[in-house]
């Protein structure tokens, strides 16, 4: 399945904005094959393109403002010609297939949730980060959107996750975990103790109980599913502790001669290991429940990131996430009213 729209990147957005998002596109477009259009300062953005060579290979959309690094969601209603504000109407207005933006997270989610809404019946969208679990990697949602989550929401992040799953990495019947602090079902706050009851009996998923902080890694799961602050926390404190590890590994390595003798006769196994590790590897987070696939990247995403998640954000869209979700919301409203 295919989609010939093109992806909608947003230009302007990032740490390293506007130059890596070029050079993602001009990736995405020259290896990858995949139809990109930047949306942002045209004057800008011819110069960066003309840096490749690449002016008459993507079209621009014109995006006078932009959202910084910095600013909250108010900024949404701020700036309703931003350059994330203008991809998103043409994701409504189905000139494209996705958005990708590697801008302000909080500026990202509402300006989604403004402009896209959220699907029928999807009580709040939620981020999905993809941690790298093996054999495929374990999703955790969520990660930002709502620093505070009802019972029933959690739940829905579960349909939300199993939906990813099912079509991303083809697992038949995902397995859900709710994070909290101990495995027996009494442990946590209210919202989580009333989610784990709504869990257990919640049809159309297959839920495995709670799990932990150390269980993130484990793969005994498929989606993890809790509110946006605990995610967000969860997520920042593991990228920080893979990145120490790895330093750490790299300084022992070097630290004599037959450390470096036993690293280069392992060496494939680790690179595997540290593309799998690699966050910007994958593409990024992916906003779902809302009428529209986007895709957030990295704020300091470069460009082999912002090109992986064109690759990902076209990847859910021709498989068609969005029906995918509306179908197990639908399917799971139908029965409760059932019950």
């Amino acid at each position: 399945m295919s989609d010939s729209r093109p992806i909608a990147l947003d230009a302007m957005g990032g740490d390293h904005a506007p130059h890596e998002i070029v050079a993602g596109a001009v990736h995405a477009v020259r290896e990858r094959g995949l139809p990109v259009v930047l949306v942002g300062s045209p004057r800008v953005l011819y110069e960066a393109l003309a840096d490749h060579d690449a002016a008459k290979e993507i079209p621009i959309v014109r995006a006078e403002e932009a959202l910084a690094m910095d600013e909250g969601a108010l900024a949404s209603l701020r700036r309703p010609r931003s350059s994330i504000a203008i991809a998103c109407h043409l994701l409504r207005r189905g000139d494209v297939s996705a958005v990708v933006s590697a801008g302000s997270t909080a500026g990202i989610v509402a300006t989604g949730r403004l402009r896209l809404k959220a699907q029928q019946g999807v009580l709040r969208p939620a981020i999905a980060v993809a941690l790298p679990t093996l054999p495929h990697p374990t999703l955790l949602l969520d990660a930002g959107a709502n620093a505070e989550a009802k019972p029933e929401m959690l739940v829905q992040f579960a349909h939300l996750g199993a939906a990813y799953a099912e079509l991303a990495y083809g697992v038949a019947k995902p397995r859900i975990g709710l994070l909290t602090i101990g495995s027996e079902a009494e442990k946590g706050n209210k919202v989580v103790r009333r989610a784990h009851e709504l869990l257990q009996t919640s049809p159309g998923l297959d839920f495995a109980g709670n799990v932990e902080g150390h269980d993130l890694l484990t793969g005994s799961v498929d989606v993890i599913v809790t509110d946006g602050f605990t995610g967000n926390v969860a997520l920042k404190t593991m990228e920080g502790a893979v990145r120490y590890a790895f330093r750490e590994l790299r300084e022992a390595i070097s630290d004599s001669k037959v450390a470096r003798i036993g690293a280069f006769m392992q060496r494939s196994r680790l690179r595997e290991l540290s593309h799998r590790l690699d966050a910007e590897a994958h593409g990024g987070a992916v906003l779902l429940g809302l009428n529209g696939t986007m895709v957030i990247a990295h704020g300091s995403s470069r460009a082999p990131a912002i090109s992986a998640a064109c690759q990902l954000a076209a990847d859910l869209s021709a498989r068609g996430i969005v029906a995918r979700i509306g179908d197990r919301i639908t399917a799971s409203h139908r029965s409760h009213r059932l019950w």
